[in-house]
């Protein structure tokens, strides 16, 4: 009988012991396998990391060069020591996430990361990897947890602008994925007039465009005047919606992307006027599908609402079980 045991949570996050190696273990490693660059599975200090070019180039951004990068591309295989090997796959999350297959005796274990199923013209699509064992997250793992279309929430965003051509509309939006996505998406929509920046998300962008992300004409609200943003569309932040810092907009729709915003307590929080359901996970119609679609032997559960869907996987007659792997958290998605 297996057990799987070779891949274990431990104090770092998961540890595939036959290689001594974590994967986006929580704190300074010898080896890290690094799905994506979120700063709950991306940390600094690792001795060698092994991650998507892109991902290396997100860690080097935020934490500076350090230790050996071993970039992977999307569909190559290394080698790593006890006999197994790594593959990435395309997670659909943001630029460069990454699902990881492991190998060893026989037996494939997938680590998604965080991961979405629905197009994004920022990053590459998730790809479905068979195996034995699916490690998946759970963010969105509850019933009530329906994305809508982007389309329809951008559409809201754009509807929003028209109404108030005297107010600017002012987005928080998660510096990494997010911020990029939203803006992605608005070009995509027809609108092609600058879209304004607070400071802290200007590296991140041209960090995309450098990874031939094209995001269209961007600009620095430090650098322009109050009045030239009326009718505009300004994104920060999330920490920056309601700081001294949106003083300076001209009398500003506060919206918030984020699939949280399904949540109407979270929105009130936030002082959230547009709350628009933008999510960078899978939601739960996705989730099961994406069990389904891969029907693996077992499904462990990271993080997120795991009593759901070990639930749905009971009733489904799924072998399940949560992992409770520390340090992963739900982030402004």
């Amino acid at each position: 009988m297996r057990d799987f045991s070779w891949v274990r949570p431990g104090d770092a996050g998961l540890y595939v012991a036959p290689a001594d190696c974590w994967i986006d273990p929580g704190a300074p490693v010898e080896r890290a396998l690094v799905t994506h660059g979120h700063g709950d599975h991306a940390r600094g200090g690792h001795a060698r990391v092994f991650a998507t070019p892109e991902t290396l180039a997100i860690m080097a951004l935020r934490y500076g060069e350090a230790g050996e990068s071993v970039p992977v591309r999307y569909g190559a295989t290394v080698e790593l020591a006890g006999g197994v090997t790594a593959t990435f796959a395309p997670a659909g999350h943001v630029l460069g996430s990454a699902q990881i297959l492991l190998q060893h005796a026989g037996e494939r274990i997938v680590v998604t990361g965080d991961y979405k199923r629905r197009p994004d013209p920022t990053c590459a699509p998730f790809a479905p990897v068979a195996c034995d064992v699916l490690v998946t997250e759970a963010t969105f793992g509850l019933p009530v947890f329906v994305h809508p279309p982007i389309e329809e929430e951008i559409a809201r965003l754009l509807h929003a602008r028209a109404l108030h051509p005297d107010r600017c509309i002012l987005v928080g939006a998660y510096a990494l994925g997010k911020a990029q996505r939203v803006i992605a998406e608005l070009r995509r929509a027809g609108h092609d007039e600058t879209i304004w920046l607070h400071g802290a998300l200007e590296r991140m962008c041209r960090l995309y465009e450098e990874h031939d992300v094209p995001l269209g004409p961007l600009g620095l609200v430090m650098e322009t005047m109050k009045e030239a943003l009326r009718g505009s569309i300004v994104l920060c932040p999330p920490g920056a919606l309601n700081d001294r810092w949106a003083r300076r907009l001209p009398d500003p729709v506060t919206a918030m992307a984020s699939g949280w915003m399904r949540v109407r307590q979270r929105a009130r929080q936030r002082n959230v006027e547009l709350p628009l359901v933008i999510s960078d996970h899978v939601d739960w119609n996705e989730l099961t599908r994406t069990i389904a679609e891969v029907d693996p032997a077992e499904t462990w559960i990271t993080h997120g609402r795991e009593d759901g869907l070990l639930r749905w996987c009971e009733l489904h007659q799924r072998p399940a079980r949560a992992l409770a792997v520390v340090g992963l958290y739900d982030e402004d998605d």
